[in-house]
């Protein structure tokens, strides 16, 4: 059971280190010559990256974009109010109720970054034809994947004994 307890742990300090790098580094999309994330656009000018404010009107709503970007935020929060749940259930809660907490934070933040990948993918660059969705796009889709399994690895042990 230690070792389980091992694994998920590791399994969880991945998945925040993956929301993390999602939500923070700068390629949601990226073409030859510009990188796009949620925050900033940087482009490649004159041999150097130069940051620039992301462009407003139509091809960036601000309302849909404050939802990608708090989304984000959340899922990274609910993520790490997870792993220290997990931590302090362990030791604290009698068997049947331990993980519970931690399962609905972890699924709180599954929701989160799902929310955050979908609305990016439906209104954002759907008119450009150069250019690919980026590293963090693909992190984050990956990071909603692990912690929807996370989320049911906690569920599931719940009933276990440590």
């Amino acid at each position: 059971m230690l070792i389980l307890l091992a694994g998920i742990f590791v399994l969880h300090i991945l998945i925040i280190i993956l929301l993390l790098v999602a939500t923070i580094d700068n390629a949601w999309w990226i073409t030859e010559d510009m990188n796009t994330d949620v925050w900033a656009r940087w482009i490649f000018q004159n041999g150097a990256w130069n940051y620039t404010d992301l462009p407003t009107g139509s091809h960036y709503p601000t309302d849909y974009l404050q939802a990608v970007q708090a989304s984000s935020v959340l899922a990274c929060i609910f993520s790490i109010i997870a792993i220290f749940v997990f931590l302090a259930q362990l030791f604290t809660l009698p068997k049947g109720q331990r993980f519970i907490i931690s399962g609905v934070f972890q699924f709180l933040a599954c929701l989160c970054i799902m929310i955050a990948a979908s609305i990016y993918t439906d209104r954002f660059h759907r008119d450009e034809s150069k250019g690919n969705y980026g590293h963090c796009f693909i992190l984050a889709w990956i990071a909603f994947g692990l912690s929807f399994f996370s989320s049911i690895i906690y569920f599931v042990l719940r009933k276990k004994t440590a």
